[in-house]
């Protein structure tokens, strides 16, 4: 019986350590620009404006904008606690986790830069602060919120490493617990090195799904959507060259020309890619 099958009493964590949970995600943050989509320091704020939408997305000077391989740690916590409640267990927004065991189930190396890494994730996770008018009800509405709250590592007097606790914002951890803005994600996009073919698969899983006719978006639409701050000229030649390289699972990507305009056509693979949920 796993060790988090249990009630848990007012403030405690949640011990999450369920083995290979299947990767879940949040419909909300699939196509959006909530992350910066490179890995070099972006001060520059993420502005994004649609007919229903704001979001701004602030990072700390000398930290930047969370990216989106910090967000690989928000897709583990929401995987996790999706799993909980799938198996009628307690899951909480503070959770705690064994590094060694995290890093494993993202398919990343063990050794000590990469728990260095680790922790600066965390620290950008904390520190990036996210206003948006997504799921805008209720009490708090439109407040600025940080992915987790806080996160601290778990040391005995003794001076033993038993971990690392943190907390998620109230506004990821609502979008985890409630199954109909959640989605799943095939394995290999943690094997996926580029930050837009990344968010290009986010895109197609949200958008074309198991559609046998996929969905199209024109470039320009990706660019705003995206929030990258490259010229247009320079994402446009990234695209097509992820569309030469074909790297995304279980969808191919084609571009077409239609009323002057440069459209990306998502398709899946197969007829049932991945499950809806």
């Amino acid at each position: 019986m796993p060790a988090t099958a249990k009630r848990l009493r007012p403030g405690e964590p949640f011990n999450a350590i369920l083995p290979r949970a299947h990767w879940r995600d949040q419909r909300d943050l699939m196509e959006r620009p909530f992350f910066s989509l490179s890995k070099a320091c972006r001060i520059v704020p993420i502005s994004y404006r649609s007919s229903d939408v704001q979001i701004h997305v602030v990072g700390k000077e000398g930290c930047g904008i969370a990216t989106i391989w910090d967000a690989d740690i928000l897709i583990w916590a929401t995987s996790q606690i999706v799993a909980a409640l799938e198996r009628g267990l307690t899951p909480s927004p503070h959770m705690r986790a064994i590094p060694y065991q995290m890093l494993q189930d993202l398919s990343r190396d063990i050794g000590k830069r990469q728990y260095i890494l680790l922790k600066q994730s965390l620290d950008r996770l904390q520190t990036t602060t996210v206003t948006t008018t997504l799921r805008s009800q209720g009490e708090g509405a439109n407040l600025p919120f940080s992915w987790i709250t806080d996160w601290h590592e778990c040391v005995t007097r003794s001076g033993r490493h038993e971990g690392i606790e943190f907390t998620l914002a109230d506004w990821l951890y609502r979008g985890a617990i409630d199954r109909t803005k959640i989605l799943s994600l095939h394995s290999g996009y943690f094997q996926l090195t580029g930050g837009l073919e990344r968010w290009l698969y986010c895109v197609a899983r949200k958008h074309a799904g198991k559609q046998k006719e996929g969905w199209r978006f024109s470039l320009r639409q990706l660019h705003h959507k995206s929030g990258s701050i490259s010229r247009y000229s320079n994402f446009a030649l990234a695209i097509r060259q992820i569309v030469q390289r074909q790297p995304l699972p279980d969808y191919r990507l084609t571009l077409i020309r239609a009323q002057n305009a440069e459209l990306l056509h998502m398709v899946p693979r197969l007829a049932r890619p991945v499950d809806t949920q």
